[in-house]
């Protein structure tokens, strides 16, 4: 393995695992579930580009870089589509939102649609 091989796989790794952690301490020190949920989104999203291209890289094999390919379209496209059906559902439940919100654009739609 060439030396520019290892160095492009160490830094998607690392990339990867440093928007993991980001958005662990985003899960842990922000104040809703509304915040937290997207903390969540976002860290699964981009952590997992970096872990696969690094994982792609390392492997190097078409069929390995085809699998990172389709898991990333696939995940790209399903995890912001499932963060916004479980906001929208404790939305629904009643969950209350941090104090410091600024405003509450789902209950002013909803509130417009029933007028």
């Amino acid at each position: 393995m060439t030396v520019l091989r290892e160095v492009t796989t160490v830094v998607f790794l690392v990339s990867g695992l440093g928007f993991m952690l980001v958005g662990v301490c985003g899960i842990v020190r922000l104040p809703d579930a509304y915040h937290r949920l997207h903390a969540s989104s976002k860290c699964s999203t981009l952590g997992l580009l970096g872990l696969l291209l690094g994982a792609a890289v390392h492997i190097g094999t078409p069929e390995a870089v085809m699998k990172a390919v389709v898991t990333l379209v696939f995940a790209f496209v399903a995890t912001p589509v499932g963060a916004h059906v479980l906001a929208k559902s404790a939305h629904a439940s009643g969950m209350r939102q941090w104090e410091g919100t600024l405003s509450d654009e789902l209950a002013e739609d909803q509130d417009d649609a029933a007028a």
